[in-house]
Protein backbone atom coordinates (compact mmCIF):
# COMPACT_ATOMS: atom_id res chain seq x y z
CA UNK A 1 0.00 0.00 0.00
CA UNK A 2 1.26 3.29 -0.66
CA UNK A 3 1.40 5.89 2.25
CA UNK A 4 2.73 8.92 0.06
CA UNK A 5 3.30 10.30 -2.91
CA UNK A 6 6.24 12.71 -2.82
CA UNK A 7 6.37 15.04 -5.72
CA UNK A 8 10.58 15.86 -5.77
CA UNK A 9 11.29 18.72 -8.29
CA UNK A 10 14.64 19.22 -9.84
CA UNK A 11 15.33 15.22 -8.92
CA UNK A 12 17.49 14.79 -12.03
CA UNK A 13 19.82 17.43 -10.39
CA UNK A 14 22.99 17.15 -8.48
CA UNK A 15 21.37 17.15 -5.22
CA UNK A 16 18.04 16.42 -6.64
CA UNK A 17 19.02 13.26 -7.73
CA UNK A 18 20.57 12.17 -4.19
CA UNK A 19 17.42 13.07 -2.91
CA UNK A 20 15.68 10.94 -4.88
CA UNK A 21 17.80 7.60 -4.09
CA UNK A 22 17.91 7.59 -1.18
CA UNK A 23 14.23 8.38 -0.92
CA UNK A 24 13.68 5.80 -3.56
CA UNK A 25 15.68 3.21 -2.11
CA UNK A 26 14.78 3.86 1.58
CA UNK A 27 10.77 4.70 1.75
CA UNK A 28 9.28 1.39 -0.59
CA UNK A 29 6.11 2.04 0.68
CA UNK A 30 6.01 5.99 -0.93
CA UNK A 31 5.44 6.66 -4.46
CA UNK A 32 8.76 9.11 -5.91
CA UNK A 33 7.59 11.13 -8.35
CA UNK A 34 10.24 12.64 -9.61
CA UNK A 35 9.69 16.08 -11.67
CA UNK A 36 12.01 17.59 -13.89
CA UNK A 37 12.65 20.02 -17.16
CA UNK A 38 15.79 18.46 -18.27
CA UNK A 39 17.70 21.61 -18.86
CA UNK A 40 21.77 21.51 -18.78
CA UNK A 41 22.12 20.55 -15.09
CA UNK A 42 19.14 18.06 -14.98
CA UNK A 43 20.58 14.51 -15.84
CA UNK A 44 18.75 10.91 -16.06
CA UNK A 45 21.96 9.25 -16.06
CA UNK A 46 22.22 10.29 -12.52
CA UNK A 47 19.52 8.02 -11.54
CA UNK A 48 20.07 4.71 -13.45
CA UNK A 49 20.40 2.41 -10.51
CA UNK A 50 17.15 3.44 -9.54
CA UNK A 51 15.20 4.26 -12.73
CA UNK A 52 13.31 0.40 -12.34
CA UNK A 53 12.08 0.70 -9.13
CA UNK A 54 8.52 0.26 -8.18
CA UNK A 55 7.75 3.07 -6.10
CA UNK A 56 9.53 5.68 -8.84
CA UNK A 57 8.33 7.91 -11.36
CA UNK A 58 9.66 10.26 -13.41
CA UNK A 59 7.87 13.28 -15.64
CA UNK A 60 9.35 15.80 -17.18
CA UNK A 61 7.70 18.92 -16.68
CA UNK A 62 8.30 22.55 -16.35
CA UNK A 63 6.92 24.29 -13.15
CA UNK A 64 7.06 27.67 -14.71
CA UNK A 65 3.73 25.57 -16.78
CA UNK A 66 0.95 26.24 -14.12
CA UNK A 67 -1.62 24.34 -16.04
CA UNK A 68 1.09 21.28 -16.44
CA UNK A 69 2.16 21.75 -12.56
CA UNK A 70 -1.88 21.02 -12.13
CA UNK A 71 -1.87 18.03 -13.93
CA UNK A 72 0.68 16.72 -11.78
CA UNK A 73 -0.75 16.54 -8.66
CA UNK A 74 -4.05 15.34 -10.26
CA UNK A 75 -2.80 12.34 -12.05
CA UNK A 76 -0.46 11.46 -9.37
CA UNK A 77 -2.34 11.98 -6.35
CA UNK A 78 0.64 14.30 -4.73
CA UNK A 79 0.40 14.42 -1.05
CA UNK A 80 3.85 16.16 -0.42
CA UNK A 81 6.56 18.39 -2.18
CA UNK A 82 10.18 18.10 -1.89
CA UNK A 83 10.93 21.71 -4.04
CA UNK A 84 14.24 21.84 -5.37
CA UNK A 85 13.89 22.57 -9.02
CA UNK A 86 15.96 25.54 -9.43
CA UNK A 87 18.12 27.85 -11.66
CA UNK A 88 21.10 28.37 -9.28
CA UNK A 89 24.48 29.35 -10.66
CA UNK A 90 25.46 32.74 -9.75
CA UNK A 91 27.22 33.56 -13.49
CA UNK A 92 23.88 33.01 -15.14
CA UNK A 93 22.05 34.92 -12.93
CA UNK A 94 23.73 37.81 -13.80
CA UNK A 95 24.06 37.33 -17.30
CA UNK A 96 20.22 36.36 -17.96
CA UNK A 97 18.50 37.45 -14.16
CA UNK A 98 15.04 36.42 -16.12
CA UNK A 99 15.67 32.87 -16.73
CA UNK A 100 15.74 33.15 -12.44
CA UNK A 101 12.89 35.21 -11.83
CA UNK A 102 10.44 32.78 -13.71
CA UNK A 103 11.90 29.32 -12.97
CA UNK A 104 12.81 30.47 -9.08
CA UNK A 105 10.08 32.69 -8.29
CA UNK A 106 6.74 31.87 -10.41
CA UNK A 107 8.01 28.25 -10.83
CA UNK A 108 7.87 28.12 -6.96
CA UNK A 109 4.36 30.22 -6.92
CA UNK A 110 3.29 27.70 -9.34
CA UNK A 111 3.83 25.27 -7.35
CA UNK A 112 2.21 26.71 -4.46
CA UNK A 113 -1.18 27.62 -6.38
CA UNK A 114 -1.37 23.73 -7.69
CA UNK A 115 -0.19 22.26 -4.20
CA UNK A 116 -3.46 24.82 -2.62
CA UNK A 117 -5.85 23.56 -5.55
CA UNK A 118 -5.06 19.33 -4.97
CA UNK A 119 -5.35 19.22 -0.99
CA UNK A 120 -8.16 21.67 -1.42
CA UNK A 121 -7.24 22.71 2.83
CA UNK A 122 -7.29 19.15 3.95
CA UNK A 123 -3.30 19.67 4.84
CA UNK A 124 -3.31 17.22 7.64
CA UNK A 125 -0.30 15.44 7.24
CA UNK A 126 0.96 17.16 3.63
CA UNK A 127 3.69 19.19 3.53
CA UNK A 128 5.44 21.33 1.03
CA UNK A 129 9.42 21.48 1.74
CA UNK A 130 11.30 24.36 0.02
CA UNK A 131 14.62 23.98 -0.24
CA UNK A 132 16.69 27.23 -0.46
CA UNK A 133 19.68 28.39 -0.42
CA UNK A 134 22.32 30.85 2.43
CA UNK A 135 22.50 33.09 -0.18
CA UNK A 136 19.53 34.65 0.43
CA UNK A 137 21.23 35.87 3.79
CA UNK A 138 24.08 38.23 1.58
CA UNK A 139 27.59 38.17 2.70
CA UNK A 140 29.00 38.15 6.31
CA UNK A 141 31.99 40.67 7.16
CA UNK A 142 33.09 39.75 10.60
CA UNK A 143 32.88 36.54 12.50
CA UNK A 144 29.45 36.01 12.66
CA UNK A 145 27.34 32.95 11.60
CA UNK A 146 23.94 32.70 9.17
CA UNK A 147 21.10 32.21 11.64
CA UNK A 148 17.41 31.44 10.43
CA UNK A 149 16.18 34.82 12.05
CA UNK A 150 19.10 36.61 9.79
CA UNK A 151 17.39 39.53 8.18
CA UNK A 152 17.65 38.63 4.41
CA UNK A 153 20.01 40.72 2.44
CA UNK A 154 20.70 39.03 -1.50
CA UNK A 155 23.43 40.36 -3.48
CA UNK A 156 22.57 38.85 -6.70
CA UNK A 157 19.81 38.13 -9.13
CA UNK A 158 20.04 34.39 -8.02
CA UNK A 159 19.85 34.95 -4.43
CA UNK A 160 17.31 37.98 -4.81
CA UNK A 161 15.16 35.27 -6.76
CA UNK A 162 15.67 32.63 -4.04
CA UNK A 163 15.03 35.25 -1.19
CA UNK A 164 11.64 35.91 -3.10
CA UNK A 165 10.53 32.59 -3.30
CA UNK A 166 10.71 31.96 0.58
CA UNK A 167 8.80 34.66 0.95
CA UNK A 168 6.03 32.96 -1.26
CA UNK A 169 6.01 30.45 0.98
CA UNK A 170 5.90 32.09 4.13
CA UNK A 171 3.23 33.93 2.79
CA UNK A 172 0.98 31.00 1.78
CA UNK A 173 1.50 29.19 5.00
CA UNK A 174 -0.02 32.96 6.59
CA UNK A 175 -2.59 33.19 4.19
CA UNK A 176 -3.42 29.78 3.15
CA UNK A 177 -2.09 27.76 5.85
CA UNK A 178 -0.55 25.93 3.52
CA UNK A 179 1.64 23.63 5.64
CA UNK A 180 5.17 23.93 4.88
CA UNK A 181 9.15 23.83 6.22
CA UNK A 182 12.21 25.61 4.94
CA UNK A 183 15.33 25.23 4.80
CA UNK A 184 18.60 26.82 3.72
CA UNK A 185 21.30 25.46 3.34
CA UNK A 186 25.17 25.91 2.44
CA UNK A 187 27.41 25.20 -0.46
CA UNK A 188 27.25 21.07 -1.47
CA UNK A 189 29.79 19.15 -2.97
CA UNK A 190 29.96 15.61 -4.25
CA UNK A 191 29.39 13.06 -6.90
CA UNK A 192 27.17 13.81 -10.18
CA UNK A 193 27.73 17.98 -9.50
CA UNK A 194 27.32 19.44 -13.22
CA UNK A 195 31.00 20.67 -13.56
CA UNK A 196 30.76 24.51 -13.69
CA UNK A 197 30.83 24.17 -9.97
CA UNK A 198 33.94 25.21 -8.09
CA UNK A 199 34.92 21.58 -6.55
CA UNK A 200 33.70 18.79 -10.14
CA UNK A 201 34.83 21.91 -12.14
CA UNK A 202 38.51 22.29 -10.58
CA UNK A 203 38.82 18.32 -10.58
CA UNK A 204 37.77 18.33 -13.72
CA UNK A 205 40.33 20.81 -15.08
CA UNK A 206 43.66 19.75 -12.67
CA UNK A 207 42.47 16.03 -14.61
CA UNK A 208 43.10 17.10 -18.09
CA UNK A 209 45.52 19.77 -17.36
CA UNK A 210 43.47 22.83 -17.73
CA UNK A 211 43.87 26.21 -16.18
CA UNK A 212 42.26 26.51 -13.18
CA UNK A 213 40.04 29.69 -12.53
CA UNK A 214 40.17 31.45 -9.40
CA UNK A 215 37.96 34.79 -8.69
CA UNK A 216 40.05 37.22 -7.46
CA UNK A 217 42.33 36.27 -5.23
CA UNK A 218 40.43 33.30 -4.12
CA UNK A 219 39.55 35.10 -0.58
CA UNK A 220 35.64 34.85 -0.69
CA UNK A 221 35.23 31.85 1.73
CA UNK A 222 32.52 29.25 1.95
CA UNK A 223 30.84 26.32 4.32
CA UNK A 224 31.04 23.42 2.56
CA UNK A 225 28.51 20.70 3.11
CA UNK A 226 28.61 16.56 1.97
CA UNK A 227 25.51 16.24 -0.58
CA UNK A 228 24.66 13.35 0.72
CA UNK A 229 24.72 14.64 4.37
CA UNK A 230 22.38 17.52 2.88
CA UNK A 231 20.23 14.68 1.56
CA UNK A 232 19.91 13.25 5.18
CA UNK A 233 19.40 16.28 6.10
CA UNK A 234 16.50 16.39 3.62
CA UNK A 235 14.99 13.27 4.80
CA UNK A 236 15.35 14.26 8.61
CA UNK A 237 13.40 17.44 8.32
CA UNK A 238 10.92 16.29 5.64
CA UNK A 239 9.75 13.39 8.52
CA UNK A 240 10.55 15.36 11.57
CA UNK A 241 10.66 19.20 11.31
CA UNK A 242 7.82 21.40 12.55
CA UNK A 243 5.73 23.17 10.25
CA UNK A 244 6.17 26.62 9.50
CA UNK A 245 9.84 26.69 10.92
CA UNK A 246 12.66 27.27 9.20
CA UNK A 247 16.11 25.14 9.58
CA UNK A 248 20.03 26.37 8.45
CA UNK A 249 21.64 23.17 7.18
CA UNK A 250 25.74 23.71 7.25
CA UNK A 251 28.73 21.49 7.53
CA UNK A 252 30.59 24.02 10.31
CA UNK A 253 33.11 23.91 7.64
CA UNK A 254 34.60 27.24 6.69
CA UNK A 255 37.17 26.93 3.56
CA UNK A 256 38.58 30.00 1.24
CA UNK A 257 38.63 29.49 -2.27
CA UNK A 258 42.03 29.52 -3.12
CA UNK A 259 42.80 26.68 0.22
CA UNK A 260 40.37 24.56 -1.03
CA UNK A 261 41.90 24.40 -4.77
CA UNK A 262 45.17 24.31 -3.13
CA UNK A 263 44.09 21.25 -1.09
CA UNK A 264 42.04 19.89 -4.43
CA UNK A 265 45.39 20.05 -5.84
CA UNK A 266 47.29 18.29 -3.53
CA UNK A 267 44.87 15.05 -3.52
CA UNK A 268 44.69 15.11 -6.91
CA UNK A 269 48.53 15.05 -7.56
CA UNK A 270 48.61 12.05 -5.23
CA UNK A 271 45.61 10.09 -6.42
CA UNK A 272 47.04 10.51 -10.30
CA UNK A 273 50.53 9.96 -9.06
CA UNK A 274 52.03 13.62 -10.14
CA UNK A 275 54.76 15.11 -8.00
CA UNK A 276 53.66 17.31 -5.34
CA UNK A 277 52.91 21.38 -6.89
CA UNK A 278 52.39 19.96 -10.07
CA UNK A 279 48.60 20.70 -10.46
CA UNK A 280 48.92 24.13 -8.62
CA UNK A 281 50.72 25.41 -11.24
CA UNK A 282 47.29 25.29 -12.98
CA UNK A 283 46.19 27.76 -10.63
CA UNK A 284 44.75 31.41 -12.77
CA UNK A 285 43.29 34.14 -11.41
CA UNK A 286 40.72 35.92 -12.84
CA UNK A 287 38.53 38.80 -12.85
CA UNK A 288 36.36 38.61 -9.86
CA UNK A 289 32.79 38.30 -10.03
CA UNK A 290 30.23 41.18 -9.80
CA UNK A 291 28.91 41.66 -6.43
CA UNK A 292 30.83 38.40 -5.49
CA UNK A 293 29.45 37.98 -1.29
CA UNK A 294 33.01 37.62 0.78
CA UNK A 295 31.66 34.77 3.19
CA UNK A 296 28.85 32.56 4.18
CA UNK A 297 28.79 31.11 7.18
CA UNK A 298 25.69 28.62 8.58
CA UNK A 299 24.96 28.55 12.26
CA UNK A 300 23.09 24.77 12.08
CA UNK A 301 23.04 24.48 15.74
CA UNK A 302 19.01 24.95 15.74
CA UNK A 303 18.71 21.30 13.53
CA UNK A 304 21.12 19.65 15.84
CA UNK A 305 19.30 20.45 19.01
CA UNK A 306 15.84 20.26 17.95
CA UNK A 307 15.96 17.13 15.20
CA UNK A 308 19.18 15.46 15.84
CA UNK A 309 20.99 15.81 12.31
CA UNK A 310 24.63 16.80 12.26
CA UNK A 311 27.17 16.10 9.33
CA UNK A 312 28.46 12.23 9.32
CA UNK A 313 32.04 13.25 7.81
CA UNK A 314 34.56 15.70 7.84
CA UNK A 315 35.20 17.66 4.48
CA UNK A 316 38.54 15.92 4.13
CA UNK A 317 36.94 12.68 4.03
CA UNK A 318 34.02 14.13 1.35
CA UNK A 319 36.66 15.50 -0.58
CA UNK A 320 38.77 11.98 -1.20
CA UNK A 321 35.27 10.22 -1.79
CA UNK A 322 34.17 13.05 -4.26
CA UNK A 323 37.48 12.55 -6.32
CA UNK A 324 37.68 8.89 -6.32
CA UNK A 325 33.80 9.33 -7.93
CA UNK A 326 35.02 11.91 -10.39
CA UNK A 327 38.10 9.64 -11.11
CA UNK A 328 36.37 6.21 -11.69
CA UNK A 329 33.09 8.03 -13.58
CA UNK A 330 35.18 9.64 -16.13
CA UNK A 331 32.49 8.61 -18.97
CA UNK A 332 29.94 10.75 -16.87
CA UNK A 333 32.31 13.89 -16.81
CA UNK A 334 32.76 13.17 -20.54
CA UNK A 335 28.98 12.87 -21.19
CA UNK A 336 28.21 15.93 -18.99
CA UNK A 337 30.74 17.72 -20.69
CA UNK A 338 30.18 16.99 -24.02
CA UNK A 339 26.72 17.40 -23.67
CA UNK A 340 26.22 13.45 -25.03
CA UNK A 341 24.10 12.74 -21.24
CA UNK A 342 21.04 15.22 -22.68
CA UNK A 343 19.94 11.99 -25.06
CA UNK A 344 19.77 9.43 -22.39
CA UNK A 345 15.62 10.60 -21.97
CA UNK A 346 15.24 10.27 -25.72
CA UNK A 347 17.33 6.74 -25.52
CA UNK A 348 15.58 5.08 -22.33
CA UNK A 349 12.29 7.71 -21.73
CA UNK A 350 10.98 8.80 -25.24
CA UNK A 351 9.53 5.77 -26.13
CA UNK A 352 7.45 4.54 -23.16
Amino acid sequence: MVERNILITGGAGFIGSHVVRRFVTKYPHCHIINLDLLTYAGNLENLRDVEGAANYTFVRADIRDAEAMRRVFADHGITDVIHLAAESHVDRSISDPMSFVTTNVIGTVNLLNAAREAWKGAFEGRRFYHVSTDEVYGSLHDDSLFLETTPYDPQSPYSASKASSDHFVRAYGNTYKLPFVITNCSNNYGSHQFPEKLIPLMINNIRTNKPLPVYGKGENVRDWLWVEDHASAIDTVFHAGVNGETYNIGGHNEWKNIDLVHLLCSIMDRKLGRAAGESARLITYVTDRAGHDLRYAIDAGKIERELGWKPSITFEQGLERTVDWYLANTEWLEHVTSGAYQQYYQEHYAQR
